[in-house]
């Protein structure tokens, strides 16, 4: 007996295949844009071309709230491993009969298909129809639709595999307050396909009126980063965040001290607060952001051979030197645990249970009691100090260089990968300004 009669006889023997109004449209193969009759027709070339795209079957399913065919996700199942037309397509006709045995069935990817399954699987197949039912039951899990809930919670629990701790904690935020909002809507328990362009873009104007187009741009880059890993798993068939268009924002900048500040603020916090001086100085003179200053250990401080090693995002550990200005305000730190962090909230050298976020934040809101001491606004903080001696460093350089020499000994002071970050950087701190142009006013 054949696979498709043993098929067939597995299948609920009940089932109408003649309805007058199908809810489904048959299942059809999509190969690559191209005539698969006219193969043959095709240059070599132009076969490679057409193996190069994704082929899948797709259909479509009445949607009960519209009434009308829609399209569901597509069903790749593996399918583009297969390296040669015969074996591709092949390999999706299985995908393609199944399907429609399924759909005939009575399968609806808008509801729990758990009945069904019982229905199909109710006895246990012989050696004959073995592979067949087994393909059939890997028919049903492919074309089964999670919900919004499941594919959420499926995408953040591959990203918390390839994220850093740090930068997990509030893109998970973003993603469990869109996914509030959804559940608000009564949605939660939908199909991840209920999930349009236009409802992202509709929650996505609510962050907008609620906060900014900063906080409004961050948002759309998480939703797409986690329907992105969507797509790659095949459980929506595309992303169309990536389509939502970025808004303009202008970005908050921390602005520089003058000369006169910073000598002020370095004289308040040695009578006040020589930790927190401390802490700043590895800002100013190293040219540390302040999260990297907060991850910092006894062991990544070598004073004798004046290096210091920087652990930065995602990225591997980088050396630093270590400036004599810096060294000179440093502790004999050879008695300290080399596993202690070097900076907690009371003092230097210990131990400290707080995520880098809490770290970096409670530094900025103990500088905060400066701040307010000097009648300094929001746009000062702990990052101005990095822009301010980068901006003296460089202005100093100029004095007796060109600026691409200038710029090239900044880079590996700076740490800056690229020349056009650092310059696109010294343009936002605004480190270039010419010489003065009076003369070139004054009407001769």
């Amino acid at each position: 007996m054949s696979s498709i009669s043993i098929l067939l006889r597995t299948v609920n023997e009940n089932v109408n295949v003649f309805k007058m109004k199908l809810n489904y449209s048959e299942p059809k193969i999509f190969t690559g844009g191209v005539n698969i009759s006219l193969w043959s027709n095709l240059n070599r070339l132009e076969q490679k071309e057409a193996l190069k795209k994704q082929w899948f079957v797709y259909f479509s399913f009445r949607d009960p709230k519209t009434g009308k065919l829609k399209r569901q996700p597509h069903i790749k199942a593996g399918a583009n491993k297969f390296k040669t037309k015969s074996n591709r397509l092949s390999f999706l006709k299985t995908i393609q009969r199944n399907l429609l045995l399924l759909l005939e069935a009575g399968f609806n990817p808008y509801q729990d298909n758990s009945a069904l399954k019982k229905e199909f699987f109710r006895t246990e197949p012989t050696e004959d129809s073995k592979k067949a039912v087994v393909d059939l039951k890997e028919s049903i899990n492919l074309v089964k639709v999670m919900t919004v809930i499941q594919a959420l919670k499926f995408g953040l629990e591959l990203k918390v595999k390839l994220m850093n701790k740090n930068s997990y904690v509030g893109y998970q935020s973003k993603i469990k307050r869109f996914e509030k909002w959804l559940i608000e809507r009564k949605l939660g328990k939908e199909p991840i396909t209920v999930i349009s362009k236009k409802l992202v873009n509709e929650y996505l104007n609510d962050i907008l009126k609620t906060s900014s187009a900063r906080n409004r741009n961050n948002t759309r880059t998480d939703i797409g980063s986690l329907f992105q890993v969507l797509e790659d798993n095949e459980i929506i068939s595309h992303n169309f965040v990536r389509k939502i268009n970025v808004l303009k924002s202008t970005p908050i900048r921390n602005k520089t001290y003058t000369p006169k500040l910073q000598k002020d603020i370095y004289n308040y916090l040695e009578k006040t607060d020589p930790l927190l001086l401390l802490f700043v100085k590895f800002v100013s003179y190293n040219f540390l952001r302040p999260v990297e200053v907060c991850r910092l250990r006894i062991e990544d401080v070598d004073i004798e051979d004046k290096k210091i090693y920087v652990r930065a995002k995602n990225k591997p550990v980088k050396i630093k030197i270590i400036p004599d200005i810096l060294i000179e305000a440093l502790p004999d730190l050879s008695q300290f645990e080399k596993k202690h962090f070097l900076f907690t909230s009371e003092k230097i050298g210990g131990e400290w249970e707080a995520t880098e976020t809490n770290k970096r934040g409670y530094f900025t809101k103990r500088f905060k009691k400066v701040k307010d001491y000097l009648g300094l606004g929001t746009e000062y903080g702990l990052y101005s100090f990095r822009h301010t001696f980068i901006t003296r460093l460089y202005r100093q350089l100029r004095n007796s260089s060109s600026p691409f020499e200038a710029k090239s000994r900044l880079m590996v002071i700076t740490g800056h990968s690229k020349i056009e970050a650092l310059e696109k950087y010294l343009r936002d701190v605004d480190a270039e300004l010419p010489e003065d142009y009076s003369k070139l006013l004054k009407e001769h």
